[in-house]
This record gives structure tokens, C-alpha cells and sequence, in this order.
């Protein structure tokens, strides 16, 4: 039953504003999981480059997706590499669809160790976007140059 005057849920819900970072950050979740496991970092599915009609090349890293195990709305650790993962689609959309199989494929990954201090870094200020910047450029070098 809708009341006269309330919103849907749809529409009160707001999209959540891309910062320039979060372009920076995904790329790097995604060539990572590229270097660590060769495509999705969850069903391990390997990823190659892929010639377009038009000879361009569509890379591997671009078919992932930047997985964030708590969201972006965590300022915090929004651009904190242990919350991230590349993903396929598939796996993303699973994950988002059941939570707790989410949170335990995280705690296994992190180890519980890993999980109660990035759940520390969550009560943290904001951090310092332009440090990030600059860390996320050389490990993108780094990868580059791996």
C-alpha cells in the first residue's frame, strides 16, 4: 500500500556519486586480480584480450569488476585494496545476492586477522585522497612492468 506522498523506495534512492578515484581504484582491483589469478578472483574463470570488429584490443582487465566487500559508502575504506576484489559479473552479482556467502568468502581470503583489521580501518577518517592517487599510479607501474 502506497500513502499519499511517500516515494517509492526507487525513486528516494540516490546513485551514489563516482569519485575520480574510484576509476583509478577499480582498474587496479582489476589488473591485480589479472596478475594474482588471470581473470575472476571467485570462480577463478580466466580472462584474455579480445580483438574488437574494428582490430581494436578490448583487454582482459576490463571484463572484471571491482567488487567491494563493504561498499562504497565507507569512505573510509573505499579505496582500501584488502576491501576489493575483481570479479566476473556472474560472481559480482552472486555476491550481492547473498551476503553471507559474500562475508565468509572475504574472512576466508583475508583470514580473520586481515577481516578484524580492515573492520578496524571502517572507524578511521577520511583518508588522504592524494596519497592514494599516488600509491594507486606506481602499484598500476608495478603491475605494468610485472
Amino acid at each position: 500500500m502506497r500513502i499519499k506522498g511517500m516515494k517509492t523506495i526507487a525513486k528516494r534512492r540516490k546513485r551514489m556519486k563516482r569519485d575520480p578515484l574510484d576509476d583509478l581504484f577499480s582498474e587496479y582491483i582489476r589488473k591485480r586480480a589479472m596478475a594474482r589469478v588471470g581473470g575472476c578472483e571467485k570462480c577463478l574463470a580466466k580472462k584474455c584480450d579480445m580483438t574488437k570488429e574494428d582490430g581494436s584490443i578490448f583487454p582482459a582487465w576490463k571484463q572484471l569488476q571491482c567488487s567491494h566487500f563493504h561498499g562504497r559508502g565507507n569512505h573510509s575504506i573505499r579505496w582500501d585494496e584488502d576491501n576489493a576484489a575483481g570479479l566476473c559479473g556472474g560472481c559480482h552479482m552472486y555476491f550481492t545476492a547473498n551476503p553471507s556467502e559474500h562475508k565468509a568468502w572475504f574472512v576466508a581470503r583475508l583470514g580473520e586477522l586481515g577481516e578484524a583489521l580492515l573492520e578496524g580501518r571502517k572507524r578511521e577518517g577520511m583518508p588522504d585522497k592524494e596519497a592514494i592517487k599516488i600509491y594507486l599510479k606506481v602499484k598500476l607501474e608495478e603491475l605494468s612492468k610485472g
